[in-house]
């Protein structure tokens, strides 16, 4: 909220900013593209590489006054962490610190984020979730000698965002969104962030040419609050492979629009069960699709989508739309997390996963994406036809002819090279 609350203050004070989410997350990135009326786009020097980041930021600094880096999880955490993907860019770093239930430790916290890395280009703290001015006092009070405090964000319930087993709820869910984030943007006007910090320059970043190997192709993706999970960098690169992009929605739509391929994302087809059960006209002409042997790839929820029956988290089953065989199982916790590789019909693609269901198929596995942590088998990637599925999310950048074979109406012959292959773990 608080890189909503500042990108929302300086656009409605005329200024052109862009937001970044690190990492893979798709749901904060809603709440950000409502601060700013633009596309929020992650920056993943993993899933993308450091060029690729380091030219999409080009490309936003020639528009934007101010850009906004919103990191993922602690400072120092993961690899690369927000500190080391700072470094590396030459961003400085705002530190925004939870200030309850804390004085003078507070100081002690902001001096060991800031020292911990000596290297990382430091701009200063914020606290966040302050009681009273007093209690802002007291944080001022504890800073260590030429650290810079920014300020202190009060303690406001209007302004907190709702979540649930994924993360924050979608954007498009919080009838009263708007009005949050104007309650907090004003909140900025009394930090030291109300001013823009000093300039730092982007090196240019050569784009690499694009054979469109998908030139005419009709793509349909599925959007609606069912099926929402898309990186926008994967909608980019479908459009600069030469695709025709049409959008769709399970939830409500009675048929396909006329595509050659469809791209079913992830989501939450789990709090949308009734609806899905009760379309069975769309679910007909998805099949139908699938029958033609045209290209259909689902991501996740889109995978469940497919299955034959999902049952939730009170035990009720409900019918899907019967591609695949087998039956998904929704879970309270967690069941896969974490980047992974996933060797497709083109080649392979990085990316990650994140769900709360399991499945049970009689569907052999065509192969199985490789985790990048310790290189066990990860999910399991299922072909039928020309139907690919898994709960993986592909980052397309990463490798755009293996994510333009995913859609191709008519491939060339695969070698064996290509061909998904059992993962030897």
């Amino acid at each position: 909220m608080v890189t909503a609350a500042l990108a929302r203050f300086h656009s409605a004070r005329g200024r052109r900013v862009r937001v970044f989410k690190v990492g893979p997350d798709f749901l904060d990135p809603t709440i950000l593209r409502c601060s700013v009326g633009a596309p929020v786009y992650q920056l993943d020097e993993w899933m993308g590489g450091e060029a690729h980041c380091r030219r999409l930021l080009y490309e936003a600094a020639e528009r934007a006054d101010l850009i906004l880096l919103e990191g993922v999880m602690g400072l120092h955490d993961g690899a690369p962490s927000n500190a080391e993907l700072a470094r590396s860019l030459g961003v400085p770093v705002v530190a925004v610190i939870d200030g309850e239930a804390m004085a003078q430790t507070f100081g002690a916290v902001a001096l060991g984020l800031a020292s911990y890395r000596p290297e990382v280009p430091w701009y200063g703290v914020l606290g966040n979730r302050v009681a009273s001015d007093r209690h802002a006092q007291l944080l001022r009070e504890g800073m260590p000698s030429g650290m810079r405090f920014l300020g202190a964000l009060p303690r406001e319930d209007e302004c907190e965002l709702p979540d649930r087993h994924l993360g924050l709820v979608q954007a498009e869910e919080v009838d009263d969104l708007d009005e949050r984030l104007t309650r907090a943007a004003a909140l900025i006007d009394a930090t030291a962030l109300a001013a823009l910090p000093p300039a730092i320059e982007f090196p240019a970043v050569e784009r690499t040419a694009l054979t469109p190997l998908l030139e005419g192709v009709r793509i349909g993706i599925a959007r609606d609050r069912a099926f929402s999970f898309v990186y926008q960098a994967n909608i980019d690169l479908l459009e600069a492979l030469g695709a025709r992009l049409e959008f769709f929605s399970p939830l409500t739509d009675p048929m396909l629009p006329p595509v050659d391929s469809v791209y079913l994302p992830g989501g939450y087809p789990e709090l949308h069960l009734d609806a899905l059960t009760a379309n069975r006209a769309f679910a007909a002409a998805l099949l139908r699709h699938a029958q033609a042997d045209k290209p259909l790839y689902a991501e996740c929820g889109g995978l469940l989508y497919l299955l034959e029956s999902v049952t939730d988290m009170r035990g009720r089953r409900a019918i899907m739309s019967g591609i695949l065989p087998g039956n998904a199982l929704m879970h309270a916790r967690l069941k896969g997390l974490g980047y992974q590789s996933a060797p497709m019909p083109g080649g392979v693609l990085r990316g990650h996963t994140f769900h709360h269901s399991t499945i049970e198929t009689t569907l052999p596995p065509a192969a199985h994406a490789e985790r990048r942590q310790d290189r066990a088998a990860g999910e399991a990637i299922y072909v039928q036809r020309r139907v690919v599925a898994s709960y993986f999310h592909a980052y397309f950048p990463s490798n755009p002819i293996a994510a333009a074979r995913l859609f191709q109406p008519r491939p060339a012959a695969r070698s064996e090279e290509e061909a998904p292959e059992p993962s030897a773990a």
